[in-house]
């Protein structure tokens, strides 16, 4: 559908609009407080700092998060797909400019001797009606943003590309968290290896002690096979926590970016004291969380479509134009007579589209729904996560006051154990029974020693690691 120039001068002098909803973020309602907040959180908004792994004051443990940092294939995935969406944004915006092409071309004809012919007048001559046709032709069309589909499609790609830095951001965090985890989690199997292996070494002298009582009648052939039994049971726990300790040193090199096989974590014997977490408050996690922001984005994104879906209803104005050269045959191809030129505006109004364009608006609408949902689910698990970790660290830090106090009073039964059995007035039962309670307190500590740091780092991260 057509209108003349001038009638159509005035619309497209019309200051444009953009249809569809502006957005506008929805209202959440957030805690003021933290259910589990203690003397791990402060209540003041204190900014997580950004490199947060280093309130761990581990220089090891820094190298790893920067190997991650640098070499991690997710994360140089994630960065990539950063890249297609400002190419996308620039595909967008490049339907604000007219398009101009160059079209060459020669094209062999034959006309209808019957249909042709009927048109003349009696008496002419037929022209030739096999004949080639060359052109040499720009074209340019240009559409007129007048109910801003274009400036929508722009403002949701737009959306799309910070959406997509965002979600580097929050694979950035995961990806330092899981370093951190992996890292302590495999010097924690380290102290209880240490563990295990003194323990070993104890029942190794226990296993002479009694072979020898044994030769000397002093100790019964049960003794012995006791001795022997609890023997076996370490080293079967020191294969196992071995085995542990290298799935997570293979696990961490994997997500550094590096091949296990040439990847090698020294062990540790000791382990740092959680540091203290600067909490903010809970309404800081909409600004500091970049999923938070990731899914903001993405709603940001479908309510644009729902304005691209809007603009499909309204007429499409277009300046629409071709020049240059024209003739049948070669002669006289470049003369002044083979010149030609159109151009003018156009206007196209959708009459019957079969329910298409109510179907596309109702899509948009419903997929904004979607991503109004999944942003509120993303603040409840983000405030989840927070409150979890808090009383995880809470938890951790009782468990460990309490197992150094159970340590030393197995330690002080294992001595008396011990004593009474050198007297007679116990049998070696005794002694193994509490020497089997220390090692499974001190295993118990030296997991929690390991649990306590991995749930600071599980509160970096869900209090939004500093990362913007």
């Amino acid at each position: 559908m057509t209108m003349h120039f001038r009638s159509l001068l005035p619309v497209l002098l019309l200051s444009s609009c953009s249809v569809g909803p502006d957005f506008k973020l929805p209202e959440v309602l957030m805690p003021s407080k933290w259910k589990n907040g203690g003397s791990q959180v402060s209540t003041a908004d204190i900014p997580v700092p950004g490199e947060w792994w280093k309130l761990f004051g581990s220089s090891e443990l820094n190298k790893l998060v920067d190997n991650a940092m640098t070499n991690n294939q997710q994360l140089r995935g994630a960065l990539a797909r950063v890249e297609t969406a400002r190419a996308l944004v620039g595909v967008q915006q490049a339907s604000w400019f007219p398009t101009l092409n160059m079209r060459d071309g020669m094209q062999y004809e034959r006309l209808s001797q019957s249909s042709f012919g009927a048109n003349l007048p009696p008496g002419v001559t037929l022209p030739k009606l096999q004949r080639r046709r060359y052109q040499s032709l720009l074209e340019e069309s240009w559409e007129v943003d007048i109910w801003g589909r274009v400036r929508r499609a722009v403002e949701g790609s737009k959306a799309a590309q910070f959406g997509a830095l965002e979600t580097v951001s929050a694979q950035r965090l995961t990806i330092a968290a899981e370093v951190a985890r992996l890292y302590f989690l495999a010097h924690s199997l380290d102290l209880q290896i240490d563990v295990v292996i003194s323990t070993q070494n104890w029942r190794e002298e226990a296993l002479k002690l009694q072979e020898s009582r044994f030769k000397g009648g002093l100790a019964n052939e049960m003794d012995v096979a006791r001795a022997k039994t609890e023997l076996e049971l370490a080293r079967n726990d020191l294969a196992a926590l071995e085995r542990q300790r290298g799935n997570a040193e293979n696990a961490l090199a994997v997500i550094c970016g590096e091949i296990p096989s040439n990847f090698k974590l020294a062990k540790k014997s000791s382990m740092p004291q959680p540091p203290r977490v600067p909490g903010g408050l809970p309404g800081t996690l909409l600004q500091r969380r970049p999923d938070i922001r990731a899914a903001e984005q993405k709603m940001r994104e479908a309510n644009a479509k729902i304005g691209v879906a809007k603009a499909s209803f309204y007429p499409a104005f277009s300046v629409n134009g071709s020049g240059g050269l024209e003739s049948i045959g070669t002669f006289a191809f470049f003369d002044q007579r083979s010149r030609i030129m159109t151009i003018g505006p156009s206007m196209t109004l959708p009459i019957f589209q079969g329910g298409k364009l109510r179907a596309n608006l109702a899509s948009a609408k419903a997929g904004y729904e979607e991503t109004l949902n999944n942003y509120k689910q993303t603040i409840l698990v983000a405030l989840q996560e927070v409150e979890d970790s808090m009383l995880d660290a809470s938890a951790y830090d009782k468990q460990s006051k309490a197992l150094d106090a159970a340590i030393a009073a197995a330690q002080e039964t294992q001595r008396l154990a011990e004593l009474r059995y050198q007297k007679g007035l116990a049998s070696y039962f005794e002694v193994v029974d509490a020497n089997r309670t220390v090692l499974n307190a001190k295993l118990l500590a030296a997991q929690v020693q390991g649990q306590r740091l991995m749930a600071s780092v599980a509160m970096l991260k869900a209090l939004g690691g500093g990362w913007k």
